[in-house]
């Protein structure tokens, strides 16, 4: 189904269980077409939540920053406190996260956790791999009405809390993270971030950061569910991974994990029903060479699913915002 709209008037096709895709013709010059269609573009993503643009060709990725500075309104952002490594293929285009292929990456919004986060997400495919491994995407409006109403009202009193130890085994160390090694650095980034950090004994890192786990659109001011409740934590990594990093740092001390606001634990039950509401709402479409997709960071959630072969997306974090002020719960240590 074909559904323009006065609000973006770009042809987007919506299609039962794929993100909406839009097809078009760049005239062989994609960041050009990109900047004509800037604000279209963006109105599309803010009205679907997600567009996968088709036949733009990208091929390089020099060719894909030139897109990716364009559909930016504010600038790209370059990332902190990332949880696993990227390639940085320059000022604010990155691989994307480097994360076992076999494995999913389960529905998340990018940076929820962090104080300033993007409001949109930009990828681009330049080699799709061999079988699996789409970016799917989920409405987060849909995912909150779908989860039972007090879980989601405990959610909103308490927002929800990630701890991390940082170290150099396990995914981004503290220096990767935070772009430096000077701690005095990195103690002012968490005071001015409003995280809580503990430097170890061994010199590993320690923070603990509270946020919200549902916030209304800036735009239209729709209640989204926008967290990484289920996908950091402990109950969402494969049973075997998790034993051997409990067993390897001890359930206190492992390298991410999330709780209620209050500090209390979040039982693999819910963790459960969080990602299989997320796999209700989910709309996936297959990588292809050259492919486009701009994701509203707030209303959208994404993931990775698991592939085999060569796989080369590239991503841009743009526009962001300062995540909205919590009221402090009773904390449980």
């Amino acid at each position: 189904m074909t559904t323009p709209s006065l609000s973006s008037p770009l042809a987007v096709v919506t299609r039962a269980g794929k993100p909406p895709t839009l097809w078009v013709d760049p005239g062989g010059d994609p960041a050009a077409w990109a900047a004509g269609h800037r604000d279209a573009l963006h109105a599309a993503a803010a009205e679907h939540g997600a567009v996968l643009v088709r036949g733009l060709g990208l091929g390089d990725p020099d060719q894909v920053a030139g897109v990716f500075a364009q559909l930016a309104s504010t600038g790209l952002m370059a990332e902190r406190e990332s949880f696993a490594p990227r390639h940085r293929y320059a000022d604010g285009v990155y691989s994307a996260t480097t994360w076992p292929a076999s494995q999913q990456m389960c529905m998340h919004h990018e940076l929820s956790y962090a104080f300033e986060f993007p409001t949109r997400m930009v990828f681009a495919c330049l080699r799709p791999p061999t079988t699996g491994g789409a970016t799917a995407v989920a409405d987060a409006t849909q995912v909150l009405n779908a989860l039972p109403g007090e879980l989601v009202a405990r959610f909103e009193r308490e927002g929800w809390l990630l701890t991390r130890t940082y170290n150099d085994e396990i995914g981004a160390s503290w220096s990767e993270a935070f772009g430096t090694t000077d701690r005095a650095a990195v103690a002012a980034y968490c005071q001015a971030n409003r995280i809580e950090y503990d430097w170890q004994p061994d010199g590993a890192l320690r923070t603990r950061q509270r946020r919200p786990a549902v916030i209304n659109h800036p735009v239209s001011g729709a209640a989204c569910w926008f967290n990484q409740v289920a996908f950091l934590n402990q109950w969402t990594l494969d049973p075997e991974v998790r034993e051997f990093l409990v067993e390897m740092y001890g359930p206190d001390a492992l390298p991410f994990n999330t709780h209620f606001g209050n500090g209390e634990p979040i039982t693999e039950d819910i963790v459960d029903l969080l990602n299989d509401v997320y796999q209700s709402h989910t709309r996936r479409d297959g990588w292809q060479a050259g492919d486009l997709m701009v994701v509203d960071n707030i209303r959208t959630a994404h993931s990775r699913e698991p592939y085999e072969g060569e796989r080369e997306v590239l991503v841009a974090m743009a526009d962001p915002i300062r995540v909205p002020t919590l009221s402090a719960p009773e904390v449980t240590r």
